[in-house]
């Protein structure tokens, strides 16, 4: 039989896999996996993300191993490089079976994919790309005119009308094959350059680790999602980000899971379990946008005409809010946060980065490069999509009048101060209620600065110019 040659990128797992499947039902398979720190970096991911990847890959070639997969490692600087690389491979092991790789979405995943199959098709070698990050591939949801979704809600209720059984359906696990005479290559250790992570014991990476984060979150906190999802100071989010971001586990056995524990549907019964089904379909909806409105991958805001609003230039307050000394307790818990554990609540990155693009009227792609720069889970679509939400310039954009008030915010999600108090140790002693917003005469004592800017003075200036925008649109 003919051997198959399976190209891993951010689907690290053997369970639940596409193009896995697809090959290994053709021939005996060989996987590579290409590691590019420097594109990577390029793309904005830190220490903490690369770390993970890593970490990641090394596990999949463990998994691999037991079905006597070989999995071959190369280092390419750029993706440039990928179409070379893979066709060297491919001509060394004799894979006359083809490539297969399942797609990723974003512009120049997109080209670099492109200019793979372009390469093994004029050396005449088979190539296969298969949709299994998404239920549906770019292009297969459009509105009623033919266009890309740019709303969400209508998106998710045409994904919940036409989502069918085979679509969710999980792929097959390979069967471990005959032995292959050709050696596992061991990952190398990263480059210094890659930058030092935090511990890595706050996220184990692999297939087993992600479906043992499933399991847990599904017994524990799923049926309390809805209620709990927003209070940064419980566990209750399903801390699986990092492990879609890089495939250690498919949205298909996070779907499965949920009709499993739900009567078998996604859209009705109990209301935790739904809630975090919509979440799922976010994450799916930004690839759309990135694949079907490209400009996003080119720092463009979605909302053209917010290209021209006047953003301040202050270094000094993009500083204070990087290093989490704003003069906002909840703001700044936040962003201690995202440094100390290389992951944020979800509800704060909408505080965090409203107040950055708002609050301080600073250019928000400072801060989306921020969040990928330290985010384990960074993964561009969600987290373009997220800022330019926060930031009023994207799809499904809050109305740039809606600012939120962090110590409102403080107060509603955080109403004890426990997770301030967390991140922001020299706040601790003080009253619970008094920890949303120290009063002046104790901030000396403690150590810890007035707000760099007052609420509402901030939310006018953010108003006029967003107004102004507006007026000019």
């Amino acid at each position: 039989m003919e051997r198959q040659l399976v190209w891993f990128r951010s689907d690290l797992r053997t369970l639940d896999n596409t193009a896995l499947a697809a090959a290994a039902r053709r021939g005996p398979v060989i996987g590579v996996f290409l590691r590019s720190v420097e594109q990577w970096q390029a793309h904005d991911h830190g220490a903490n993300k690369i770390d993970f990847w890593h970490r990641g890959a090394r596990a999949l070639g463990d998994a691999l191993s037991g079905l006597n997969i070989p999995l071959l490692h190369r280092e390419i600087d750029t993706f440039d490089e990928a179409p070379e690389a893979l066709l060297k491979i491919a001509r060394e092991y004799d894979i006359s079976g083809g490539l297969h790789f399942n797609r990723e979405y974003p512009l120049d995943e997109w080209r670099r994919d492109e200019g793979v199959m372009d390469c093994f098709k004029r050396a005449g070698l088979p190539v296969n790309g298969y949709t299994d990050a998404v239920a549906f591939a770019p292009g297969e949801l459009l509105t009623g005119q033919g266009d890309y979704y740019s709303v969400f809600t209508p998106f998710a209720k045409a994904w919940q009308r036409e989502v069918d059984a085979e679509r969710l359906a999980l792929r097959d696990t390979p069967s471990a094959q005959t032995r292959l005479p050709i050696d596992n290559d061991r990952i190398p250790a990263l480059p210094e350059a890659a930058g030092k992570p935090i511990d890595a014991k706050r996220w184990p990476a692999g297939q087993d680790a992600a479906a043992d984060r499933l399991e847990r979150f599904l017994r524990y906190r799923a049926r309390h999602y809805k209620k709990q999802r927003d209070f940064p100071a419980v566990r209750g989010t399903s801390e699986l980000s990092p492990y879609l971001s890089l495939g250690m586990i498919s949205h298909r056995q996070c779907l499965q899971a949920v009709m499993n524990e739900n009567g078998g549907s996604l859209a009705d019964g109990d209301a935790g379990l739904t809630s975090w089904v919509n979440e799922l379909i976010w994450r799916e909806f930004y690839q759309h946008i990135a694949f079907g409105y490209p400009d996003v991958c080119r720092h463009k805001p979605f909302q053209r005409h917010t290209e021209n609003l006047a953003w301040r230039d202050d270094d000094g307050a993009f500083a204070a809010w990087c290093e989490g000394r704003t003069g906002y307790p909840l703001v700044d818990a936040a962003m201690r946060q995202l440094v100390q554990c290389g992951w944020m609540h979800n509800r704060l990155r909408m505080v965090t980065a409203m107040f950055l693009s708002k609050h301080l009227l600073l250019d928000w792609r400072r801060g989306e490069a921020f969040f990928m720069q330290y985010l384990v889970d960074g993964e561009f679509g969600s987290n373009n999509g997220g800022w330019q939400w926060a930031a009023s310039t994207g799809t499904d954009a809050a109305p740039y009048f809606r600012i939120f008030n962090p110590t409102t915010q403080s107060r509603r999600f955080d109403p004890s101060g426990e997770f301030i108090a967390a991140f922001l140790p020299e706040l601790a002693s003080l009253p619970e209620k008094a920890r949303h917003a120290p009063p002046r005469d104790l901030l000396d004592e403690i150590d810890y600065p007035a707000p760099i800017v007052d609420h509402k003075t901030a939310r006018t200036r953010a108003l006029d110019a967003f107004k102004s925008l507006k007026d000019n649109h």
